[in-house]
């Protein structure tokens, strides 16, 4: 829980009061600029906000709801996702949540070529790609052979903040800046905040979107809602994860003492079988009757 100035962008109400709101469309659209790589940018000054649940064509099929979702003058739409639970899948649901929307342009009697694209921008709290070591990784679909982005309407952007270790004064870049501003916004202090935001009018008014005491009691309330909700999913997460490893334990103890039992009666029936051996032996019987009778080699 933060009990700062700021409160924590990775909440999920506060995550969509800075991304989502027309009054800080503003926010969205430098915040969009700076961090897409791909080429693909707000066409204008202006976004408009969508509906961020898409209703399945059939009752059968799955909803997809985002944290935010909107589409600058051009048409090109753009997905924002906020995910600090790790999700097993979550780069499927990307796709599918960026598909869901490619399809739902068209109407009765458009044609394909009015399609536009989706981009899709995803923060993870956790480490989705445990092999790659950048904090920030953007993919497209290219030829395998040359390289060439032949087809061009998706695009999916990935910040890890686990990844991200820079330290204050080691920032230098718009992303630096903005990741710092999602993993840290919550521990910034006055002092630490004029640093960051020198000559970023937009990145000083995302802080101040999250300055608590600007916000109203409702909001507020909503806010340690969205809080507690994720640290009940956390907490029964973590008592899955401890239920596991006791019945995990528990088995192996089972498992275990199944073995031993095992292990014992076949080390005494081995030496069941020398002592049979080293009698017949004292008697003079040949070594052939020995084998034939023990088993023994």
């Amino acid at each position: 829980m933060s009990f700062g100035k700021f409160l924590d962008p990775k909440n999920d109400f506060a995550f969509k009061q800075i991304f989502g709101t027309e009054k800080n469309q503003d926010i969205l659209i430098h915040f969009l600029n700076d961090m897409l790589c791909t080429g693909n940018r707000p066409k204008s000054g202006a976004v408009t906000f969508l509906k961020t649940n898409q209703d399945p064509e059939i009752a059968a099929k799955k909803q997809s709801t985002v944290d935010v979702l909107c589409q600058d003058e051009s048409g090109v739409k753009y997905i924002v996702e906020m995910q600090v639970a790790k999700s097993k899948g979550f780069e499927k649901r990307a796709q599918y949540y960026a598909a869901k929307t490619y399809c739902s342009q068209l109407n009765a009697g458009q044609q394909y070529e009015e399609l536009k694209e989706v981009i899709f921008l995803a923060i993870t709290d956790y480490i989705m790609f445990p092999d790659k070591k950048a904090y920030k990784s953007d993919h497209v679909l290219c030829d395998k052979e040359t390289q060439e982005q032949d087809l061009k309407d998706f695009s999916f952007t990935f910040l890890e903040l686990p990844k991200f270790n820079k330290s204050l004064g080691s920032l230098k870049t718009p992303i630096e800046k903005w990741t710092y501003f999602l993993k840290h916004a919550s521990e910034t202090s006055e002092s630490e905040l004029a640093e960051i935001v020198e000559r970023d009018l937009f990145l000083g008014r995302a802080y101040e979107a999250l300055n608590r005491f600007s916000w109203t009691e409702k909001e507020l309330n909503t806010y340690e809602a969205a809080e507690k909700q994720t640290r009940d999913a956390e907490a029964i997460l973590a008592a899955a994860k401890e239920a596991g490893i006791a019945l995990g334990e528990a088995r192996g103890e089972a498992r275990g003492e199944a073995r031993g039992i095992e292990i014992g009666e076949a080390r005494g029936i081995a030496q069941e079988k020398l002592n049979i051996a080293k009698n017949l032996l004292a008697q003079g019987v040949s070594f052939e009757v020995i084998i034939a009778t023990t088993g023994l080699s």
